[in-house]
């Protein structure tokens, strides 16, 4: 990628000298569209800077121009763009496949697709290390094992062996961060590194980005958490359609806000402090307008569920251990717990898309889990679903209409005409806050948070009594996950629908659940209201838990 020198004009100079990395007047565009808007910023050795801001807001352009990744169909411009001495405008592919690994590492947000799916995960940690010539073949693989257990992955030497298809989302994260840091480069730009992580594992993570830091290392932090910003980040930069607004020390910039969008941001941030009012509610909290919690007989009963998995080792592994508890219409009841804890699986199990062991799921009362398939079909629509990534698992080639339209004839009562069916596609894309402009769209031309409002579109269209929601905000940035968090609010009071809802992010976890389930190895080690489990938190790994969760108040404290 060659960069062109803008025009002289409104860019700020770079004010420190001693910057490892200087950017000035940065522009990318595509297609004649200008989506980074002459930007600024430098950073040293052993400092941090985060930049935040909505999907959009063109940080991960920013990101990837700063590697050589914009794209062979973007026009770049900058007065200056410097890694030390290297003047990284007039540097070729040949030559940033040299930089990167050794110069600037590069941790992706989408670890699924940035791990190439067929081979092992000890060789794409280690391909950094064999590109650039480090040592032997054993050497490496030791490197490998120190790496992957240097970011947190339980039993390294055996994840080594596995494929990325194989790990959770949370261990590809760490596999990537293990390859980033390789090399030890003296400059790591991270885009969203800790979306996909529990708490605990995001904090180990984040003590190594803070350690690498401690050693001189320059970070350029890309995250919609502004609770791992204000952990990490000595300053912030916040960026909205493609120009910085607002850039400063982190505790200054989250503190003490200047700009109307910053604001916004951290009024959406879910906490106990929203607990009962909407997220996206201009300058005040709207209390909710709950309908009554059906506390009769459950909707959803799970009794003494018990999953065992055989690893790649031969080892039988029990990932759900005598699990039980119910869901009540109209609640929403959440489960938390680490990567690896169950959770997942669990989820899995009431919806009768996993068999398991033992125990059983029983659905108002009647079985569910343990009749067959075709005695089942016909309860189906009883019980959806809303997953993480909505464009894995819709047909690219189907535009959303088509989706709906799928999903509605699985409902108790499928429409009789295409009249019928589009009129009620149309009422669910307005229920969602999209419209009929979106009937013909493609999945791909939707936004992170468009698709995940399709996604719950077509939950909602067979009429389900229970939806069950595995980690449906993870992946969107804090400004459309509020908003995503709201809808879900809104469904419920509108509609009375119950929700069993899968997440690592316990904030959201406590803005959104009346009752929670805390796992751990594959067991519940504690169950209470959203508030005895935050606020008085009983067992010693809930306790862990929440002394490990990042929180914005840490940027009162002030940074390095």
């Amino acid at each position: 990628m060659t960069i062109l020198a803008s025009k002289p004009g409104a860019a700020a100079t770079a004010e420190r000298e001693d910057d490892l990395l200087a950017v000035e007047n940065l522009r990318v565009a595509f297609g004649g569209t200008e989506v980074v808007k002459g930007i600024s910023f430098g950073i040293r050795p052993g400092r941090c800077l985060a930049i935040v801001g909505e999907s959009g807001s063109g940080k991960s352009v920013t990101a990837r121009t700063l590697v050589g990744l914009t794209g062979s169909g973007a026009s770049v411009r900058a007065d200056r763009l410097e890694l030390g001495p290297t003047d990284l405008r007039h540097v070729g592919e040949r030559s940033w496949r040299g930089i990167r690994g050794s110069e600037i590492g590069f941790v992706l947000q989408d670890a699924l697709v940035s791990l190439d799916q067929l081979r092992r995960v000890g060789d794409e940690v280690g391909e950094p290390l064999k590109l650039h010539g480090w040592g032997d073949r054993g050497s490496r693989a030791e490197r490998v094992v120190e790496l992957l257990d240097a970011v947190g992955v339980p039993e390294p030497e055996l994840r080594a062996r596995q494929r990325p298809y194989e790990l959770s989302g949370g261990l590809r994260q760490r596999a990537l961060i293990a390859s980033a840091i390789a090399l030890d480069p003296p400059l790591l730009i991270a885009d969203e590194p800790t979306t996909a992580l529990d708490v605990t594992v995001q904090a180990q993570v984040l003590d190594l980005l803070a350690a690498s830091k401690e050693r001189g290392t320059a970070i350029i932090l890309i995250s919609h958490d502004l609770s791992v910003v204000a952990r990490l980040a000595d300053e912030v930069a916040v960026m909205r359609h493609g120009e910085i607004v607002e850039h400063g020390p982190t505790a200054e910039v989250l503190r003490a806000p200047r700009h109307e969008y910053t604001r916004a941001l951290i009024a959406a941030v879910p906490s106990e402090h929203t607990r009962g009012t909407r997220l996206v509610a201009g300058s005040t909290s709207v209390p909710r307008t709950r309908r009554p919690i059906d506390r009769g007989r459950p909707l959803l009963e799970a009794r003494h569920l018990t999953k065992v998995f055989r690893g790649p080792d031969g080892v039988d592994r029990t990932v759900v251990d005598d699990v039980s508890f119910e869901v009540f219409a109209g609640e929403t009841v959440g489960i938390v717990g680490e990567s690896g804890s169950g959770k997942t699986t669990t989820a899995r199990i009431a919806l009768a898309l996993l068999g398991a062991e033992g125990g059983e799921v029983r659905l108002r009362g009647n079985p569910w889990s343990t009749l067959s398939d075709r005695d089942r079909r016909p309860l189906r629509s009883r019980v959806g679903v809303v997953y993480q990534d909505p464009l894995s698992s819709f047909d690219p080639r189907w535009p959303v209409g088509r989706i709906l339209a799928d999903a509605l004839t699985r409902g108790p009562t499928p429409p009789s005409s295409k009249e019928e069916s589009l009129d009620r596609i149309v009422r669910l894309l307005e229920q969602v806050g999209l419209g009929r402009q979106h009937v013909e769209t493609g999945p791909l031309r939707l936004s992170g948070g468009q698709r995940q409002r399709v996604a719950i579109a077509r939950a909602l269209a067979p009429e389900p009594e229970l939806i069950v929601c595995d980690e449906p905000v993870s992946a969107l940035d804090v400004s459309v996950q509020a908003q995503v968090l709201d809808l879900f609010t809104d469904l419920q009071d509108e509609l009375g629908v119950t929700y069993l809802f899968i997440s690592h992010d316990l904030g959201v976890i406590h803005h959104l659940s009346d009752r929670v389930l805390v796992m751990k190895d594959g067991r519940v080690v504690e169950r209470g209201t959203a508030d005895d489990i935050f606020l008085r938190p009983q067992d010693e790994y809930t306790q862990r838990l929440l002394t490990a969760l990042p929180r914005l108040e840490q940027a009162t404290r002030g940074q390095g």
